[in-house]
């Protein structure tokens, strides 16, 4: 067994942490910034983030390395330095989870290129995989528990990330993709589709993250579960639906509402448990909570867009959003 399934198998299931951009602009960070770059030079306020998602009850924590691929890194001119900052990313992280009193599992987070792949776009899947390799060399030497693929919305893609992260790295490997489309993704794929590769992918674990609504991704969590064996399922949705307000953007899902759909996914069978795009520790810890059976489940509605609120586009909330 591995570490995740060793801990899996202890506990039954896992919360996972919440967003880790939504933090980052409350300490600070401005719209164009490259969060990535925090792990190099103010490693102690991501440290920070990540010790109060551990105090909140998470019991994996992503690294701040969702865009931490040199295709993502190039937009920043920090390409040339891939390794140092995925290294440091799960060291800041690691630096929190050897302080908890209980057993923390870092995962190295690794979202989309930002780019397509040929015949849509220029990359190659070769690029894809030599792209990943190189994100996770950094991880792994850092001290990442697990590698995390996350907010991914092709399958071709998903399995060249897959091949990538396999040439650098043995350590268990999760892959989760986002339903924002009419309950597909970005690139149409549907939950069935993807539980049917990651089955024969040999992944540790794979499910849903972000996406545009809560019920769009319970109901590809659901397909995915029903599809993908016995390999456990991730569910880390957004915190509800984003809307603006004025030139803010700001998500409607409180902690209750998360705590409530924690609930609605563990009884269909999902088994790792957080939250996405503009979440945090009280969202996490609401979710520990109720799912503990600490504290009774709220009954709450699920939010549903309003007529007079304007949902962010898509595109715009993956420029605003660091994994959250």
């Amino acid at each position: 067994m591995n570490a995740l399934a060793d801990l899996l198998a202890e506990k039954g299931h896992l919360v996972l942490d919440g967003a880790m951009g939504t933090q980052l602009f409350e300490a600070g960070m401005v719209a164009g910034d490259a969060p990535e770059s925090w792990n190099l030079s103010r490693p102690d306020d991501i440290t920070a983030i990540h010790r109060s998602y551990v105090a909140a009850g998470s019991d994996v924590i992503l690294t701040n390395s969702f865009g931490g691929t040199r295709f993502r890194l190039r937009l920043h001119h920090l390409d040339d330095r891939v390794h140092e900052v995925n290294a440091a990313a799960a060291r800041n992280a690691r630096a929190a989870a050897d302080e908890a009193d209980r057993r923390v599992l870092v995962a190295g987070s690794m979202g989309p290129t930002g780019e397509l792949v040929v015949p849509l776009g220029r990359l190659t899947p070769e690029e894809v995989e030599d792209g990943f390799a190189e994100q996770v060399e950094g991880l792994a030497e850092g001290g990442a528990d697990i590698l995390w693929l996350e907010t991914l919305s092709a399958l071709d893609v998903l399995e060249a990330a897959v091949r990538g992260v396999r040439k650098a790295s043995d350590l268990p490997l999760v892959a989760t993709m986002s339903y924002d489309t009419a309950g597909r993704t970005m690139m149409g794929v549907t939950g069935t589709a993807q539980g049917e590769l990651v089955a024969s992918l040999g992944l540790d674990a794979s499910g849903a993250n972000c996406g545009a609504t809560l019920p769009d991704t319970e109901a590809a969590v659901a397909l995915i579960r029903a599809t993908c064996g016995d390999i456990p399922v991730v569910s880390k949705a957004n915190a509800g639906i984003p809307v603006w307000h004025g030139a803010e953007l700001h998500y409607d899902g409180t902690p209750e509402v998360l705590a409530a759909h924690a609930v609605r996914v563990r009884d269909a069978g999902v088994s790792l448990i957080g939250a996405c795009c503009g979440s945090g520790p009280e969202h996490i810890e609401m979710i520990a909570r109720v799912l503990s059976g600490e504290l009774p489940v709220p009954e709450v509605e699920v939010p549903v867009p309003e007529s007079d609120l304007t949902p962010a586009p898509p595109r715009e909330r993956r420029r605003r959003r660091s994994r959250g």
